[in-house]
């Protein structure tokens, strides 16, 4: 199946009133675990790409085109994604190397500056085709910048979409990035006043760690993209521990790796039909 874009995903998703996950790749085994879990239950799925992954790795391209050729060899629809750049030269990069959306963070910045900066970036992505998802009211946990506890102001996130042009809006009610233990609580009543007053597909960020309940719950009050990355690292990871306890002396990557890429498929798996609740009509 071709590689599809975000916009088509999400579209579809905010559509029928479900949820889209949005999971975040490390190394190549994350995409392929990501991408078998997704056609495990004939779910689309959206492969993302940040700028602290890109900064590890030196370099977007090559995990970018690996990422590429994973979605382009899927039997659902796939689409790349690059999340949480704060440098559009970045976002030019992956633009220009067939990345069909970004996600500009300039949520760090006062209102106007983030008016501003997002405004331009969707200018030139949108001449290029691209879809743009942008950050208005910071989330907790992403490396001390954004404020716990923050919640989006729905008058001022609709005037934000109305500024910008933004195609997608990540909203905070309620997560923080990077949690270890899935006990946040959502703001549900904030989540349905964002869904009526805001005209562009809303993203969860930090969904690691909302329980499942609240995840589809979530889902039914108005979000679309569900944007997981944490929780599919512990699933790797833990995998991996379990392999290297029973080989101590394992030597060939493949060995615990993929135990870990199995892991990450089954949570995927998991997730995507946690997302996709029975549609209200």
């Amino acid at each position: 199946m071709p590689e599809v874009g975000t916009g088509e995903i999400v579209a579809t998703a905010r559509r029928e009133r479900r949820g889209v996950g949005a999971f975040n790749v490390v190394q190549v085994e994350h995409a392929e675990g990501i991408v078998a879990g997704a056609e495990e239950c004939d779910a689309p799925v959206i492969l993302q790409i940040s700028q602290n992954t890109v900064d590890y790795h030196g370099g977007l391209a090559p995990l970018g085109m690996a990422a590429r050729a994973v979605a382009r060899a899927a039997r659902v629809p796939v689409a790349v994604h690059l999340d949480h750049a704060t440098r559009a030269e970045l976002v030019a990069e992956a633009v220009g190397i067939g990345f069909g959306s970004v996600m500009f963070d300039a949520s760090n910045m006062t209102y106007a500056d983030n008016v501003a900066a997002t405004a331009e970036v969707v200018r030139r992505c949108h001449e290029a085709g691209a879809w743009v998802e942008a950050e208005l009211g910071e989330i907790g946990g992403k490396d001390g910048v954004h404020a716990p506890g923050a919640r989006t102001d729905p008058a001022e996130a609709a005037a934000f979409v109305a500024a910008t042009g933004v195609d997608a809006l990540a909203v905070a009610v309620g997560t923080s990035h990077a949690m270890l233990t899935r006990d946040a609580s959502l703001d549900f009543d904030l989540i349905g006043r964002l869904h009526a007053g805001v005209p562009v597909p809303l993203v969860l960020h930090g969904s690691s760690g909302v329980p499942d309940d609240q995840l589809t719950t979530a889902v039914t009050a108005g979000m679309t993209k569900i944007n997981i990355a944490t929780q599919l690292n512990k699933v790797l990871t833990g995998a991996v521990r379990e392999c290297l306890a029973r080989e101590p002396r394992a030597v060939d990557t493949r060995r615990y790796l993929g135990p870990g890429r199995a892991a990450v498929t089954r949570e995927v798996t998991r997730l995507c039909r946690i997302l996709r609740p029975v549609a209200i009509r």
